[in-house]
C-alpha cells in the first residue's frame, strides 16, 4: 500500500515482504553455517569464534523474521495504525484528530529524500510513521495532513526530489578529488607493491617471480589512480521539464554534461543496485542510441518508482517506453 495525494486516505507501510525476509534470513544463516567446522576442532579459540558466529546468526535470523510490518491509514478524522508480526495477531490503534497536538517531518540520516511524519499527541506521546513512499509529493502530503488535522506551524521539509521544484536533484554536486590526495594514493599503491621486493633485497634473498611481477602492477595501479580516480565520483542528475542534465567527471576532473530528452528514451525502469530493495534502488534510462544512464541511489523501490514516474511525466515519455 502506497501513500498518495489523489485519494481520500493516505496509506503508509513499512516492513519487508515474506520473500524478502526469507532471502535475508537465508543469507544470514548461510554465513553463520560457514563457521560450523570450527566446532569440531580442538582449538579453543576456533570453537569460541564458531559459537559466537552461530549465536549471532541465529539472532539475525530471528530478528529478520520477527520484525513487525506496520501500516498507517491516515483519514481526515483519525489515524489507524496496524502492526503485525509474522504468524502473529494484528494489533490496531486509532488516534483521533482531537488527540493530535503537533506535527513534524524529520528527514532520514541515511537517505536525504526520505521523510517520516512525527505526530505529538496531547498526552505528550510521540508517534513516528513509516516513510512517505511518494517522495515527489512530500510537500503536498504534509500540507494536506496539517490542514485536515488543524496543526499550525508545520515546517515544510527540504526535499530535492519534490515535484514542486523546478529542478529535481538526484545525488550531490560533483567535485574532483584534490590532486594532492590522488598523488598520495598513487604513491601508496606503488609502495605496497614494492614492499615484498624491497624486503627480499633487505634480507639478502633473491626476489621471487611474484615479487618481481608486483612492481609493474604497482606502477599500473598508480597510473590508474592518477588518471581515472575522478571517474568513481558518480553522477549528478538535474531533472527539469523536458530535459535531464546528467553531470559526471572525466578522469582529469573536468565536468562532462549529457542531456536526455523524452524522444531519446527507449526504456525507463527501476532496478536494484545492491543487496536490499529498501535502500539501493535506482532509475535506469536506456536511449535509442544504446547508451544507458543509471541514476544515483534513490532508496526503496516505491521511492524510486515515484521518482521514475515524475521523470516520465516531465519528459513526456510514451507508455510503450515506460517499464516502471
Amino acid at each position: 500500500m502506497d501513500d498518495t495525494i489523489t485519494t481520500t486516505d493516505i496509506r503508509l507501510r513499512e516492513g519487508a515482504s515474506i520473500a524478502q525476509r526469507l532471502v535475508m534470513a537465508g543469507f544470514s544463516a548461510a554465513v553463520a553455517l560457514c563457521f560450523t567446522p570450527g566446532l569440531f576442532t580442538h582449538d579453543t579459540t576456533e570453537v569460541i569464534i564458531s559459537v559466537v558466529a552461530l549465536v549471532l546468526g541465529a539472532v539475525f535470523v530471528v530478528g529478520i523474521m520477527m520484525a513487525p510490518a506496520v501500516v498507517w491509514i491516515i483519514t481526515p478524522d483519525e489515524i489507524l495504525i496496524g502492526q503485525q508480526r509474522p504468524f502473529g495477531k494484528l494489533h490496531t490503534r486509532v488516534v483521533a484528530k482531537d488527540d493530535i497536538a503537533g506535527l513534524q517531518v524529520p528527514g532520514s540520516k541515511r537517505a536525504k529524500a526520505r521523510f517520516q511524519l512525527a505526530f505529538t499527541l496531547a498526552s505528550g506521546e510521540r508517534l513516528t510513521s513509516p516513510p512517505i513512499s511518494d517522495v515527489t509529493h512530500v510537500h503536498d502530503t504534509v500540507a494536506r495532513i496539517a490542514a485536515q488535522f488543524d496543526v499550525p506551524d508545520v515546517e515544510a521539509p527540504i526535499n530535492p526530489l519534490d515535484a514542486s521544484n523546478a529542478e529535481m536533484r538526484l545525488g550531490e554536486p560533483l567535485e574532483p578529488f584534490p590532486a594532492r590526495d590522488i598523488r598520495i594514493v598513487a604513491m601508496i599503491a606503488v609502495a605496497l607493491c614494492a614492499v615484498p621486493y624491497a624486503y627480499k633485497l633487505w634480507r639478502g634473498l633473491p626476489p621471487g617471480p611474484v615479487d618481481i611481477m608486483l612492481l609493474p602492477i604497482g606502477a599500473i595501479a598508480a597510473f590508474a589512480v592518477y588518471r581515472y580516480a575522478n571517474l568513481v565520483t558518480g553522477a549528478f542528475w538535474i531533472i527539469r521539464q523536458a530535459d535531464i542534465r546528467v553531470e559526471r567527471l572525466w578522469g582529469n576532473g573536468s565536468l562532462r554534461a549529457d542531456h536526455i530528452a523524452g524522444p531519446d528514451v527507449k526504456t525507463i525502469n527501476v532496478e536494484r543496485r545492491g543487496r536490499s530493495e529498501d535502500e539501493h534502488c535506482i532509475v535506469v534510462i536506456r536511449l535509442h542510441s544504446g547508451r544507458r544512464f543509471r541514476s544515483p541511489r534513490i532508496g526503496s523501490r516505491p521511492e524510486a518508482r515515484a521518482v521514475g514516474t515524475e521523470i516520465v511525466r516531465r519528459l513526456g515519455i510514451g507508455a510503450e517506453s515506460n517499464k516502471i
